[in-house]
């Protein structure tokens, strides 16, 4: 059983150099990787590297940062290219970015909103980025809750009664990097405490590098030291988390065996 990346930008050009290594390696020791998007032409180049390899399969979406140029004309053509392609498993990344604030505030709500709406309509999960904006993720999540919303907290950072309001309206909850990070007391108290069937691990590629690899570029092949981390945490086997992360990244991006 291999692990499975649920959140990887391979499109970044971090890549250029060598993206035909980096993916040699995740044919080599990964099952699938999910590329998500940031706007219209990164999720162009997403669903273009899902159709060229098999592993491979992308969401599309304009990111919060991004939402300063969106249109309902950009949506639109999000929403064509997703239905387009089979490779397309989910919308995202949307949500909220509180850090930088490229867009304000208002405008990354909008936008999370209509996108949460428009993955409801295709029947899709949604990939959520929420950065310093746990309040508001999760009241906009609430407003638009439906029998069919559902998706994941990419890179978790939050508490355990976070991830607790998440999985009541449907989540999984995703940890990156950050969780092998020593000082991150607060996330590996969430991630030893969060059940297993509602866990996913991601790298975030090609940021948030784990340890032993911190300063180096991240990639998807790394994804085992989170992993590893969780069993650590959950004092189980490796091999155990390894194989429900991935049955649950199968069940949510709704990916056959």
């Amino acid at each position: 059983m291999k692990p499975f990346d649920t959140h990887a930008h391979l499109y970044d050009k971090a890549f250029n150099r060598d993206r035909e290594e980096v993916i040699a390696r995740i044919l080599d020791r990964l099952d699938h990787v999910v590329i998500p998007s940031e706007n219209y032409e990164t999720s162009l180049q997403a669903v273009h590297l899902a159709e060229t390899y098999g592993p491979l399969y992308a969401a599309a979406g304009i990111h919060p940062q991004e939402t300063k140029y969106a249109t309902e004309e950009i949506l639109q053509k999000i929403a064509d290219l997703i239905e387009s392609s089979p490779k397309v498993r989910a919308v995202g990344e949307i949500g909220l970015d509180y850090h930088y604030l490229y867009s304000d505030k208002e405008t990354q709500k909008v936008w999370f909103a209509r996108q949460i709406e428009l993955a409801k309509d295709l029947d899709l999960p949604f990939l959520i980025h929420d950065r310093e904006a746990h309040g508001d993720t999760l009241a906009i999540l609430k407003e638009h809750k439906g029998k069919n919303m559902r998706g994941i907290m990419h890179c978790f950072s939050g508490s355990r009664e976070t991830a607790e309001e998440l999985m009541k309206l449907g989540f999984f909850i995703s940890f990156a990097g950050p969780l092998v990070f020593p000082n991150s007391r607060r996330l590996k108290e969430a991630a030893r405490d969060i059940p297993l069937d509602h866990l996913l691990i991601e790298t975030d590629s090609p940021y948030l590098t784990p340890p032993p690899h911190r300063g180096q570029r991240n990639e998807p092949a790394n994804v085992i030291y989170v992993a590893e981390e969780i069993a650590r945490l959950k004092e189980i086997p490796v091999e155990t988390v390894i194989e429900q992360t991935r049955k649950n990244a199968m069940q949510i991006y709704g990916i056959e065996a």
